[in-house]
């Protein structure tokens, strides 16, 4: 296997004008898709919740989305598939934040995009995983967003994000809602919890995942990639 990160590359149309590599993640192997838009400005790398992989379609339908703002996306494989086997794994928020680590030093290391800002979308127990891998990376990580998450999953790493994070949650999902709003007072840094009116854990609704990516893209291009006169302001 390889594991240099060197992946088929393919040319989206020019809808997306995007390079979409098939890579693998240092030092397992994770698999993972690396997609970046023409002139990218930032990078936002996705943490899936539990029972997912890099080909969930909600986090794709984000990255898309983030793709059409010049945010390149890296989505990959948290787990081995001998690691899927044992459901434990899923949960497991320190193993995870590992590998969201070992996939930042990765990043670090393709010359292409290794300056860019970076921020973290993290779902269901992603979330957690994608705080504490911010609070171990605090002068990487840029900014940090959770949809449908757990960032109570994070414990006392919240206290230790200085990320500007951002929680969105849907409206129907009421104990997610009160486990958020738990989490938000352990941010120390800019923060900020928003509803999706209406909308479930997974953001089925009309519309409800499409409120999620104006959300989640407004954050990233303000904490990530500002225009100048958010950058003086």
């Amino acid at each position: 296997m390889d594991h240099s990160g060197a992946g088929h590359s393919r040319q989206e149309g020019a809808a997306h004008c995007r390079d979409v590599r098939d890579v693998h993640i240092a030092p397992l192997g994770l698999a993972g898709i690396l997609s970046t838009p023409k002139s990218a400005r930032a990078l936002v790398v996705f943490a899936h919740g539990s029972g997912s992989s890099r080909l969930s379609p909600r986090n794709t339908a984000v990255a898309d989305a983030m793709n059409d703002r010049r945010i390149a996306t890296l989505l990959f494989d948290l787990l081995t598939p001998s690691e899927e086997t044992n459901r434990a794994n899923v949960f497991d928020i320190p193993l995870l934040s590992d590998r969201l680590v070992d996939a930042v030093h990765w990043l670090g290391h393709q010359a292409s995009i290794a300056h860019l800002p970076l921020g973290l979308f993290g779902a269901s127990t992603g979330a957690a995983a994608a705080l504490v891998a911010a609070a171990k990376l605090p002068r990487r990580i840029g900014a940090v967003v959770s949809r449908g998450g757990r960032p109570d999953l994070a414990g006392s790493a919240l206290e230790k994000v200085e990320a500007p994070t951002l929680l969105i949650v849907g409206g129907a999902d009421l104990e997610v809602i009160e486990l958020n709003e738990l989490a938000l007072a352990h941010l120390h840094g800019p923060k900020a919890l928003k509803i999706v009116p209406g909308a479930s854990h997974l953001f089925p609704e009309p519309g409800a995942l499409e409120t999620v990516v104006e959300y989640a893209g407004e954050w990233f291009e303000r904490y990530l990639a500002p225009t100048p006169s958010e950058r003086s302001s």
